[in-house]
């Protein structure tokens, strides 16, 4: 499953160590984060540059040093400028195994009672060094390297819990459900870019007249719904032209897009480069 999926199936780790580190920058093919959301927990270490984020319905931009916790099911996605960072994507159970003592807050954590503060970082920088010191770990998987990352994971969410980096206040019924309706547009893009997708449509789906539904999901993604569309198709484009041995019009076609010429134009609206120019640089790097 592709890593750009709204809903993002994609396995993070192994069934008995559900943890998976991701380090991007300009080069790397998955720099960019489309908005997305998965039932696992995230960090984001911000190494260098800054990264405008937007989790659920809030936009903010973190700088190097910040760390930022994405909690499981919650949108996110953003755009990096000259960015350094790291992704942690973890399974919040690995923390339960075999320790009672933890086991309350935790499931507090899983079960929403209690909601972990986006950013983490904010006026603490033991934080960021532990993160950083986890990344550092996982990066480099020297022999017992396990052992390691579960100590760090519990000193961090310690460090976590006794400065209440949390609330206790869940959201609001309304909101939540104004998510959730965003949620099944994304789901409905994601597994049918490639057809014809109208905006109406995608309206119908979440519930909405269509200009509310333009407004609240620009205010969500700061783009309108027919521009997340295209871009949504430019990165899947990318992703075959990076991996696949594939025509122009091949890919044009797989990813929505009728006319060739139209495409070449969308995908050098978003990208500042031809969809022939970007395949050769992925395949000559």
């Amino acid at each position: 499953m592709k890593y750009i999926d709204y809903q993002e199936h994609r396995q993070h780790g192994t069934f008995n160590f559900p943890i998976a580190h991701y380090h991007e920058n300009p080069h790397t093919p998955r720099y960019l984060m489309t908005y997305h959301w998965h039932t696992n927990y995230e960090i984001v270490y911000i190494r260098k540059g800054s990264f405008n984020l937007t989790l659920d319905d809030k936009t903010e931009t973190y700088h190097e040093g910040d760390v930022v916790f994405i909690s499981d099911g919650m949108l996110h996605g953003g755009t990096p400028t000259d960015c350094w960072y790291d992704c942690i994507v973890f399974d919040l159970k690995i923390l339960l195994k075999n320790n009672n003592a933890c086991s309350k807050t935790v499931q507090d954590i899983i079960n929403h009672r209690i909601r972990i503060n986006t950013y983490l970082s904010k006026n603490n920088h033991i934080i960021s060094a532990i993160v950083q010191d986890l990344c550092n770990t996982l990066a480099r998987k020297q022999t017992g390297y396990e052992f390691n990352v579960q100590g760090y994971l519990y000193i961090l969410f310690g460090e976590i819990i006794r400065n209440e980096i949390y609330t206790k206040n869940p959201l609001d019924n309304v909101t939540l459900e104004r998510l959730n309706s965003v949620k099944e547009v994304l789901s409905y893009i994601s597994e049918n870019y490639s057809n014809n997708i109208t905006l109406d449509h995608l309206a119908h789906i979440a519930g909405m007249n269509p200009k509310y539904f333009c407004r609240y999901f620009k205010s969500m993604t700061d783009r309108t719904p027919i521009d997340y569309l295209n871009y949504y198709r430019v990165e899947c484009a990318c992703e075959m032209l990076s991996t696949k041995d594939i025509s122009i019009r091949e890919v044009a076609i797989s990813c929505g897009f009728n006319d060739e010429s139209y495409f070449i134009k969308t995908f050098n609206k978003y990208k500042n480069i031809t969809p022939k120019q970007f395949m050769k640089r992925s395949f000559s790097a």
